[in-house]
């Protein structure tokens, strides 16, 4: 059975760092899609399907900046975690943050990951081929 290509939800309001992670991607995962949301508040509409994200896919993986605008990266992880029909998505918190006090708090939400992005662009293919599980393998 062919694995269907894994599906990523990046929540970075950051172009430039938005555009380190897609490059990322498209050189370390063939086949990865990948949709971009700029704030807290779009992110949780993507994920619920509301407005205009009605059609939105069901991500594989949530890679979350903290620091966004509207709604916070923490208060978006809370909320994912603490809905039934989304806390099965893993959700790895990607921030220029390196204060332990915002790695607490993500893995007491139940951030899958915790990665700063000064040494995140490396390690960014394990956190996604850990996070998400290969179909048919």
């Amino acid at each position: 059975m062919k694995a269907r290509p894994v599906h990523i939800l990046l929540v970075e309001d950051n172009d430039d760092h938005a555009e380190l992670i897609r490059i990322q991607l498209t050189e370390r995962l063939t086949g990865a899609t990948m949709d971009r949301v700029r704030d807290g508040e779009e992110a949780l509409d993507y994920l619920r399907r509301k407005g205009d994200d009605v059609e939105a896919h069901r991500p594989d993986l949530v890679l979350l900046d903290l620091k966004l605008p509207k709604v916070d990266g923490h208060d978006v992880l809370r909320q994912i975690k603490s809905d039934v029909g989304l806390q099965g998505i893993p959700v790895a918190v990607l921030t220029t943050s390196q204060a332990q006090s915002d790695e607490a708090k993500a893995y007491r939400n139940h951030a899958t990951r915790f990665l700063t992005k000064s040494v995140a662009w490396e390690g960014l293919h394990e956190v996604i081929r850990d996070a998400v599980p290969r179909q048919g393998a």
